[in-house]
């Protein structure tokens, strides 16, 4: 029975051991093939492939998604072609900005803010467009290991139509003027100023990234994901689902010089530099430090015992309460990685104005506008009455040429908040045409929010904000010292005026704020209205002005030649829009103002000067009456004697409602005007009257010809070549000049004793050499060439 056992025990292990043994075998041919196979694929092989699996992860590193998921995602993506201008943009941006790179987080924080702006607005009448999610945020992520930072938002998204449009295609009119900007400005600050002022700041990223990665998701359509290394994009629709639930992430992988911004302190620097005054929070993911209470372990913890031992005889009669001995803990620093708040500063304007310094005004100045000057002025107040509103106004320091050329168009400069929400920035009526240069931002508590803006523009509290926006606008016009008024002045003079001929209920403040040349002043110096009217001479009832093409011509003018002799100060009125600016003011302090131009000027104060001036005029009734009925009956209107000439013999004066010669010119050279206007006809054919000398030495022997019947033809002449030198002295333009210089030409014959009839000598005829005629023949046959291949161009 043994024997048996032993045998089959015997039996058992043989079979085991045969089993290891091919176990071994098999391993064996295993590993050979495998050695074999590593052998046989090519090292060059397996290098690429490795390359092509990297050059993809590298492609889009997005949070949960593989290789496979990233090629597949690759494979399905719509390709596109960049717009030309796009390219043309991009490449302008980049060699224009190299620099200042920095300012492509300015512009893509700014574009997320109005995002957020969007989305806020659009849930003021609709609360479910925040149904994903109700946080208004920025965050920032910086990738150091991969050089990528991130920046997402949670405004309103974009479609894959938008972003195909809006990221791929440029459909703004400003777009060729932005590239005549930016070729023109003559500096790398001058050139990012104006990245943000035309709406391209998104391409600024190309200037640190070599690809761009946009993942958005808008209310109305699933995530995509936008992808770009600047020569062409790609749109796909994103595999993980909606996971951003609402909003937009920019992922840009930095190039090799740039890496200096996935720092900290480089990415919370610029921050606070560009955007602190965002009305969002924007969050920073970072390492912060924090001191935590971490209990002692047992066999770490050394107990000092110090324990007073007190005298038996102080502690009788004593009860030791025993007390529950607690856990003995010590602090440590631990680093962790949390969202910290950058822009934790308090909206300006809803601070007290006693605890804002100027250069905090200044910083903010530029934030709103994108302007790397400092303002000229500015202005920070709290309204109260029918409506409360807090506004804080600045004055850029200089005034874009082109800004008149869109006068009267609705601007974006004054930004309206409602409890410290962005409504909208483009109300036409929330400042006058003429103050549209100020730029600013007015915060209201007592306007309705859930109304549409539209409804919001109607409002009536509006106007009553408007109205105190003027004010307080003008107010800080006149509080400007001398220096910071005359640099004002000369860059806002003419909206200054704009605004006497429009705002009726501000004229009187205007008019005390401008400003004109005198003949008083010295140099270029102007003067104030004010200031006029306290020198004016104690029987001087009239403000005295004279309008003209610049300040040597009214200065010479014969209307103001016996004004000046007699001390009376003369205004200077050398801007095209002064004229209309008078005219629009009927008096300024109970003084009225008179055109020295035109009729009614009186200088005849006294009762001697009065019936001085009517003896003159008996006496010289002859002639202004021949003048008049006769000899320039078609010319003028009628003539009298002057008061306002001193040494000239004669004055062409307009009629008290009519056009000066200065008005003449101005209306003639409007190109708009239409050449065959009715009222425009009427006012320059308009006869003027003629004011004659009574001093001067022709006059005298006109009377005298006159008196004596002595009306002959010479005298006529005479009377007619007066009235062309003072249609020209009166800065008119003469309507006959043909005539005129013929009458010129006969006095310089006259006058040098050559016969009026003396005819000019005819030009003999010479012949013409040969080589002159080969000459004019080869021209001939050039020109012939030449017309032959213009019909040719023509035809292809």
């Amino acid at each position: 029975m043994f024997g048996l056992d032993n045998r089959i025990l015997l039996f058992l292990g043989l079979v085991l051991l045969c089993g290891l043994g091919t176990a071994r075998a098999e391993d064996e041919v295993d590993g050979v093939g495998t050695a074999d196979s590593d052998f046989l694929s090519s090292k060059d092989g397996s290098k690429t492939d490795d390359e092509v699996v990297q050059r993809e992860e590298e492609a889009i590193k997005l949070d949960g998604l593989n290789v496979a998921q990233i090629k597949e995602l690759r494979e399905k993506a719509e390709k596109h072609e960049f717009q030309a201008e796009v390219n043309r943009m991009m490449k302008l941006i980049i060699n224009s900005l190299y620099r200042n790179k920095e300012i492509f987080l300015r512009e893509l924080i700014s574009n997320a803010s109005d995002a957020l702006d969007k989305i806020r607005l659009l849930s003021l009448t609709n609360k479910e467009q925040l149904a994903a999610t109700e946080e208004l945020s920025i965050r920032i992520k910086l990738d150091k290991e991969n050089h990528i930072l991130h920046i997402t938002d949670t405004g309103v998204g974009m479609t894959k139509k938008d972003l195909i449009n809006n990221l791929g295609t440029i459909a703004k009119s400003g777009t060729s003027e932005f590239f005549t900007k930016l070729q023109e400005s003559d500096g790398t600050q001058s050139a990012s100023d104006l990245i943000g002022q035309f709406g391209v700041g998104f391409y600024s990223a190309f200037l640190v990234a070599d690809r761009v990665v946009v993942t958005s998701k808008h209310n109305d359509d699933k995530q995509h994901i936008w992808e770009s290394d600047s020569s062409e994009f790609s749109v796909v629709e994103d595999p993980r689902g909606d996971t951003l639930k609402r909003g937009t992430t920019i992922s840009l992988t930095l190039k090799e010089e740039a890496y200096d911004f996935v720092e900290v302190d480089t990415v919370k620097t610029l921050v606070k530099k560009y955007s602190q005054f965002i009305n969002f929070p924007i969050y920073l993911w970072e390492s912060i430090s924090q001191e935590v209470e971490e209990p002692i372990e047992e066999d770490e913890e050394e107990e000092e015992k110090a324990e007073d031992k007190v005298d038996e005889e102080d502690e009788e009669g004593k009860v030791e309460e025993e007390e529950e001995e607690k856990p003995k803990t010590r602090k440590i620093t631990k680093t962790i990685w949390d969202w910290v708040l950058v822009n934790d500063a308090k909206p300006i304007w809803m601070r007290k104005p006693s605890e804002i310094t100027t250069e905090e005004y200044q910083e903010f100045y530029k934030s709103l506008s994108k302007d790397s000057q400092e303002s000229l002025a500015y202005t920070h107040f709290v309204a109260e009455g029918e409506v409360t509103f807090k506004a804080l106004l600045f004055v850029p320091p200089t005034q874009a040429s082109e800004n008149f050329n869109k006068y009267g168009t609705a601007t974006d400069n004054i930004k309206l908040y409602v409890r410290r929400v962005f409504i909208t920035d483009d109300f036409q009526d929330m400042m006058p045409n003429y103050l549209s240069f100020i730029r600013g931002v007015v915060d209201s508590d007592d306007l309705p929010l859930n109304v549409s803006r539209e409804t919001l523009q109607q409002h009536k509290l509006l106007k009553v904000i408007k109205k105190k926006l003027v004010r307080k606008a003008l107010d800080m016009f006149k509080k400007l010292d001398d220096e910071e008024f005359e640099k004002f002045y000369k860059e806002y003079s003419t909206n200054l005026k704009l605004g006497v001929l429009e705002d009726t209920s501000n004229r009187n403040r205007l008019a005390k704020l401008l400003r004109f040349n005198s003949s008083s002043m010295k140099s270029d110096k102007k003067t104030s209205l004010a200031d006029y009217v306290g020198r004016m001479k104690d029987n001087q009832d009239n403000i005295f002005y004279m309008a003209g093409a610049s300040k040597e011509e009214v200065a010479t003018s014969p209307f103001v030649e016996r004004l000046l002799k007699k001390g009376f100060e003369v205004l200077y009125l050398v801007e095209a829009i002064d004229e209309y600016a008078i005219n629009a003011l009927p008096e300024f302090e109970g003084k009225k103002f008179q055109n020295v131009a035109k009729e009614g000027l009186s200088l005849s104060s006294s009762e001697a000067a009065k019936e001085r001036t009517e003896e003159l005029k008996k006496q010289f009734e002859p002639l202004t009456t021949w003048l008049a009925e006769e000899a320039l009956k078609e010319q003028i209107s009628k003539a009298e004697v002057s008061e306002r000439l001193d040494s000239s013999p004669c004055a062409l004066v307009s009629s008290r409602f009519g056009w000066t010669a200065n008005m003449e010119r101005i209306v003639s050279a409007q190109t708009h005007s239409k050449a065959d206007d009715v009222q425009r006809q009427y006012y320059l054919n308009q006869k003027k009257t003629l004011e004659i000398n009574p001093r001067h030495p022709i006059m005298k022997e006109l009377l005298k010809r006159v008196e004596a019947g002595e009306t002959d033809e010479s005298t006529v002449d005479i009377a007619k070549m007066m009235f062309r030198t003072a249609t020209l002295r009166s800065g008119f333009m003469l309507k006959d000049t043909v005539e005129f210089a013929a009458s010129v030409e006969e006095m310089l014959r006259s006058t040098l004793g050559i016969a009026a009839d003396e005819p000019i000598e005819e030009e003999p005829e010479l012949p013409e050499d040969e080589g002159q005629e080969e000459i004019d023949a080869d021209e001939d046959d050039v020109s012939d060439e030449s017309a032959e291949s213009e019909e040719m161009h023509d035809e292809l």
